[in-house]
């Protein structure tokens, strides 16, 4: 009896992950969970523990899942038309992380790595005549930099301000007609007062 009761999370788990119906909100909670938090996670554990070993396995997984995050953006008006793509999405992300398999490595020694040294030095060019041009761009324009900050600083204090003035409830104006007023409204002047002590 304890097997099937077991048995019985799983097959339920199962089901949801593989049924047409409400699937794609399912398995698109379970990749980002799977994709995501759990390796978040993993990873605190490995920087905290100070493992050297574990810490590599995660940066190694980190670089494959941000190859095929970019390359699932950039693909994705095509994606969008494969039958089952979250569900093919969920295995991949379990295939990069299970120890077994160790698919982060796979992708990062087999397509990653070689991809990355081949085009290395037009990637660090990029990169250097990015930053050296943002750099240039913010000396230049510093002035404009910092009232445009005082800008949206001033108007959030306003903002505020404005915001910390209103009532929760604007009662409504009377314009001369009598407006029911609630339980007081239907009690008495003498039973009003004593509402009020």
């Amino acid at each position: 009896m304890a097997l099937i009761g077991s048995a019985i999370p799983g097959e339920v788990g199962l089901r949801l992950l593989l049924s047409p119906i409400c699937s794609n909100v399912v398995i698109r909670t379970a990749c980002c969970t799977v994709g995501t938090v759990l390796p978040i996670y993993s990873t605190f554990k490995s920087i905290e523990r100070n493992d050297q070993e574990e810490r590599e396995k995660w940066l190694v997984y980190w670089a494959a899942y941000g190859s095929f995050n970019l390359a699932e953006v950039l693909s994705d008006k095509l994606i969008f038309w494969v039958p089952f793509y979250y569900h093919l999405k969920f295995a991949f992300l379990l295939w990069l992380q299970l120890p077994a398999n160790n698919g982060a490595r796979h992708v990062y020694r087999r397509y990653l790595r070689p991809f990355l040294v081949k085009h290395q030095a037009k990637f660090d060019r990029v990169l250097d005549y990015t930053s050296h041009e943002t750099a240039k761009f913010l000396v230049t324009y510093q002035g404009e930099i910092q009232f445009l900050k005082a800008l949206i600083m001033t108007g959030a204090q306003k903002a505020n301000q404005m915001l910390k003035g209103l009532p929760l409830h604007q009662p409504r104006e009377n314009d001369g007609r009598q407006m029911p007023r609630g339980p007081r409204m239907l009690m008495g002047p003498s039973s009003e007062s004593d509402a009020d002590d």
